[in-house]
């Protein structure tokens, strides 16, 4: 799961996208596409950022809601957390002798 994790963000675009919805969460993919061409000029087809959607979907970046007719798309920072503790775990009572 991690690896999938760590391929998710090694896209500059994916990133972004978390960006924007770190920054506004709960959002449609066609608001996410307006934010990534006013904000960083990145002018790609919708259907090219829903490919990205569900790469992070697939990694348990983002969560997607239905909504009547609009689906929405949410961060998830679980699997974010769970690899900073992975390695940033406090460490062990040092032994007194």
């Amino acid at each position: 799961m991690a690896e999938d994790v760590f391929k998710a963000l090694a896209d500059p675009t994916r990133r972004r996208i978390l960006d924007e919805l770190v920054e506004r969460d709960g959002q449609t993919l066609f608001e996410i596409c307006t934010r990534l061409v006013t904000k960083h000029g990145l002018g790609l087809s919708r259907q090219a950022i829903s490919q990205h959607l569900a790469v992070l979907e697939a990694a348990g970046l983002v969560v997607t809601r239905r909504q009547g007719r609009y689906k929405f798309h949410d961060v998830n920072t679980e699997p974010l957390e769970r690899i900073v503790t992975r390695w940033l775990r406090p460490d062990p009572p040092e032994k007194t002798s």
